[in-house]
């Protein structure tokens, strides 16, 4: 069962960015799955690299929307965007060194991260990029 499952609730209201999100919610999924089927550990460093190479990814198009649509808050967005990938890095950082395992605080840290930042600042964004014909 999925640990995250992808609902109108999380919709943007822009479908490149909501097709993106559904990406995210399946690598996070994944690294779930890998944990309950007892993979954690083979499968944490792919998947987490993979996580934040398409985070990433999605970073910077959502960023190049707002910034063409000159989006008030977007100065606030890229910092929080740091700060995800800054924190994200150090998880894989710290599997790097060994000294960490997929564990139930990483997939929690991720989802929560992910739907609360959805949720939140994104649906911020989301009757600016309308209104500014980006659907």
């Amino acid at each position: 069962m999925a640990l995250l499952n992808w609902s109108s609730r999380f919709s943007v209201g822009v479908d490149s960015l909501d097709k993106q999100h559904t990406v995210l919610f399946g690598y996070i999924n994944d690294l779930h799955a890998a944990m309950m089927n007892g993979n954690g550990k083979t499968m944490t460093g792919p998947l987490l690299r993979k996580l934040v190479e398409y985070t990433r990814t999605h970073f910077a198009d959502e960023e190049a929307m707002l910034t063409a649509t000159k989006y008030p808050g977007l100065a606030d967005h890229k910092v929080r965007h740091r700060e995800l990938i800054k924190q994200v890095n150090g998880y894989v950082d710290s599997f790097d060194r060994g000294d960490a395992a997929l564990n139930l605080h990483l997939i929690t840290f991720l989802s929560d991260w992910l739907t609360n930042h959805i949720q939140k600042s994104d649906h911020d964004y989301s009757s600016w990029l309308n209104s500014h014909g980006v659907k």
